[in-house]
């Protein structure tokens, strides 16, 4: 696989966290984190009712219904994801989360970073997915297991097996496999590794110029080809990164904000619950001690 720089951090470990007994009749709302890797977090969750307020991230999130009916406003339009249905979103794509009936709903996802697919690209364009719920195919299902796989420790090797097996299914699933102008990808990928290395240093348009060759505009706009965001919330999503990890550390969410560059915690609260869908305190009491 060729390499386009480190995604973000990963986190080893899988762990639950019960959020609340929803109905005082044993049904539980959890959250379960998986085994991720560099580009790929991994993740079950099961809800009663309303489970997120509309949000969006810089990662694809392609997920599979286990339980009940889960429903999502996405672009526009009010979709429906049955147990054994794929949901496929793309990053920035603003949607939320709930369930479509009394009962609870489950589902397992994997937040793809956008690097891990353009590795397998050659500087091509982000595959777009049009329809975001589908039935796959046996053997869709069969080369996807191991994203949905929540216990399967991934080396580099079998890392570089799955983000194909993603970028395949995404080009498939997109409709298209012909070729597309080719992004400054080598240009592009110094401007990333800037922002991924020092998220907490705000850099200035002339110093991403300075670094890339390349004047802002054209920037703007290739980098949001390359890599699904822009490059303002690509810093954004990996100062919320910083945050994450903080607040597993149990860090107050003053230090956190801080020690990730952000102005006060009120801004930082904002964004993380603009980008995850829960405030930063909410969110840190899902998570359960690693096992």
């Amino acid at each position: 696989m060729r390499k386009t720089g480190a995604p973000r951090p990963p986190s080893s470990q899988s762990s639950e966290g019960v959020l609340r007994d929803a109905a005082g009749d044993g049904t539980r709302e959890y959250m379960r984190l998986g085994r991720s890797a560099h580009g790929l977090e991994r993740v079950e969750w099961r809800f009663v009712g309303q489970a997120f307020s509309p949000h969006r991230h810089d990662s694809y999130a392609i997920g599979l219904t286990l339980e009940g009916v889960q429903t999502f406003r996405y672009r526009g339009a009010r979709r429906i994801c049955l147990p054994g249905e794929c949901h496929v979103l793309h990053p920035d794509e603003l949607h939320d989360g709930g369930s479509g009936s009394a009962a609870p709903f489950a589902y397992r996802i994997a937040y793809v970073d956008p690097t891990l697919v353009q590795a397998q690209l050659g500087g091509s364009p982000l595959p777009f997915v049009t329809d975001p719920v589908m039935r796959l195919t046996d053997a869709q299902r069969r080369h996807l297991s191991p994203v949905w796989d929540l216990d399967d420790v991934l080396d580099e090797m079998a890392l570089a097996e799955v983000g194909a097996a993603i970028a395949d299914f995404l080009l498939e699933t997109s409709g298209s496999r012909s070729p597309r102008t080719a992004l400054p990808i080598a240009a592009l990928e110094r401007a990333r590794a800037l922002l991924y290395a020092e998220p907490a240093t705000p850099h200035s348009a002339a110093e991403l110029e300075r670094a890339t060759g390349l004047d802002r505009w054209t920037l703007a706009r290739q980098f949001r080809a390359a890599f699904g965001t822009s490059p303002t919330r690509y810093r954004t999503m990996r100062q919320l990164d910083h945050v994450r990890r903080a607040i597993r550390r149990h860090c107050s969410l003053a230090e956190a904000s801080h020690a990730a560059g952000f102005c006060d915690q009120s801004h930082m609260t904002r964004m993380f619950t603009r980008v995850y869908g829960v405030p930063p305190a909410r969110w840190g009491a899902r998570i359960a001690t690693p096992q």
